[in-house]
Parts: C-alpha cells; structure tokens; sequence
C-alpha cells in the first residue's frame, strides 16, 4: 500500500491509496515501492493535511477502506505528499557521515558539529512549507550564490497532530555546503529556499515497515548520461532514534495538520564534489521507492522548469 498525492488530465490534487504494481514497475519483490497499478482515492479525506489531523487509528481506518472513485496508475500525475498546514522538518547531525562532512566543510566551527552529535538534544530545523516542496520529476535547485551543493538523501517520518508516526517517505534535503561551511548561523540559507526540498514519491504507511533501522539508502547523481556520484548507506547507522527526534519536534510545538520529519542524512559527497544544472538525483529506499529530480540553478530557473512541464 502507498498513500498517495496525485491528479488526473490537471485536475485537483486527490489523495488515495495506491496498490499492484504497475506492468514492468521497477520496486522490492512486494510491490510496495513500485508504482502502484490503480490508486483509489480517499472519499473521507480531501487532502493529506486532513488526514493526518485523525487519530492513527482512524487513519488506518480510512486507508484500508478508501472509498472514493480508483484510477489506473499511469493516468496519475504523482505530487509531493505533502500540502495544506502540514511543514516539513529536518534533522541535522544524526549519522557519523554527517558530523564528519560538516567538520571538514567548517574548519573555524568544526567543534559545533561534533558536540551537536553528541549533545542530548538534536538539531531541528525548519526545512519548507508544503506549497514550497517539489515533488517526483520536479526541479531541485542549487542556489546562484552558492559555490558547492549536493542533495542529502533522508528517510523521512510522516507523523500526524499527535506525533504518532503514520508512514515513511524519501526528503531530499538540498544544502549549500559553501554557505553553512562559511557560517553554521547561515544554516538557514543554505538549507531553506525555493528548489531545496524534494519529498516523494509517495507514502508508504508504518505498520507496513518492521523495521525503519533495517533500509537501504542509495544515491545516484547523473551527469551528461554518465554517473558522476553514488553511494549506499542504511538507517541501521541513524545516531538517534525517530521517537527521540519527533518527541522533540513536538515538545513545544503544534502540527494540527501534520508533518514530515526528514531524520537527516548518512550520504554525503566528498569535496570539492558539487551538483550541476543539468544533473539528475535519485533517491531510493528499500520499501518505500524512489524520487527522481532534475537539478536547475536559481529561483528563476525553478520557476520557468514548472511552467515548462505544467504546459507540456
């Protein structure tokens, strides 16, 4: 099962469950990170922010039996699963890769990282507003006034108003290494702008998960056809657990339509290596998919890129 965010021949975004695998879908032998072969959409709940201000139970409830009207797989245009009041969350310094990359990228401030990784509370930071996130095949932009950019591939914890985690998706989490390695207090602009969030493809729902420290992370950057970087990792090195991160993010803090916590980053390209207009990023996790985007310069060029495939 996938919950999914999606529209038909340019309709209004749906939300549904997605189920099958579509005729020659790449994904794991269950099917459940393969694009789906008919999605039915929710008749109880309009949008994701809907849902996820229900009680897990009712949640549960709702997706196994969606009722509305079911669409082939391949009529659907996939979105971010992400809209309405829902925000996306990110945390920082939660593998060994991660702490690591951020000392040799911050030679004055290395010492930041290393106590962040060891301090008993997390690094949480604000990532996007859902209208902000691009979704499967959107652009992904490095900024114009950052020299070295690469993607951060995260598991990312889908919770409702509550906190209770309802499933797992794939962040993208694009960061300026140039611009926080000048300064960690510029975290926020090299971590926050329009083209630094991808989320997708869809969601796959926690009781179908048994083990969220037992998945495969891998990336692949493309370049001119060519790979020009890729690595594997798994969430079995996460340094801290998903219910100390989201009792944090909620201890003083109200989500009445939800959030997406993305639980950081174990894949970091070593420097100078930087991302390209015209690079491609995939992301994929064992059992819950893959999210694919192209990468583009600027706001400008984000701008235009969404135009382009909107009129398409």
């Amino acid at each position: 099962m996938r919950l999914i965010r999606f529209r038909v021949d340019g309709g209004e975004p749906l939300v549904g469950v997605g189920t099958g695998a579509a005729a020659g879908a790449a994904g794991d032998e269950d099917g459940g990170a393969a694009a789906p072969a008919v999605i039915t959409a929710l008749a109880a709940a309009p949008t994701l922010a809907d849902l996820l201000a229900r009680p897990l139970p009712r949640i549960r409830e709702i997706c196994a039996d969606p009722g509305g009207t079911a669409v082939p797989g391949e009529r659907a245009e996939l979105l971010a699963p992400v809209d309405g009041r829902c925000e996306v969350w990110a945390a920082g310094v939660t593998y060994e890769r991660s702490r690591t990359a951020r000392m040799a990228e911050s030679e004055d401030s290395a010492d930041i990282y290393d106590r962040v990784y060891a301090a008993d509370r997390p690094e949480l930071f604000f990532k996007s507003a859902a209208w902000r996130v691009s979704g499967p095949g959107d652009p992904v932009s490095v900024r114009s006034d950052s020299s070295i950019d690469v993607p951060e591939p995260e598991l990312a914890v889908v919770l409702n108003y509550a906190g209770d985690v309802v499933g797992y998706t794939i962040c993208n989490d694009m960061s300026s290494r140039s611009i926080e390695g000048e300064n960690p207090l510029y975290l926020p602009q090299a971590k926050i702008y329009l083209g630094g969030c991808a989320v997708g493809p869809w969601i796959r729902p926690a009781w179908e998960i048994p083990d969220p420290y037992a998945l495969t992370i891998g990336l692949a950057i493309s370049r001119a056809g060519q790979i020009a970087w890729e690595g594997t990792a798994s969430t079995s090195g996460l340094h801290r657990r998903i219910d100390e991160l989201t009792s944090y993010l909620f201890r003083e803090d109200d989500f009445p339509g939800g959030a997406v916590l993305s639980t950081g980053t174990s894949l970091v390209p070593d420097l100078p290596f930087t991302l390209q207009a015209g690079d491609e990023i995939r992301v994929r996790i064992s059992g819950i998919g893959e999210l694919a985007n192209p990468v583009v310069r600027g706001k400008a060029a984000v701008a235009a890129a969404v135009r382009a495939r909107v009129s398409a």
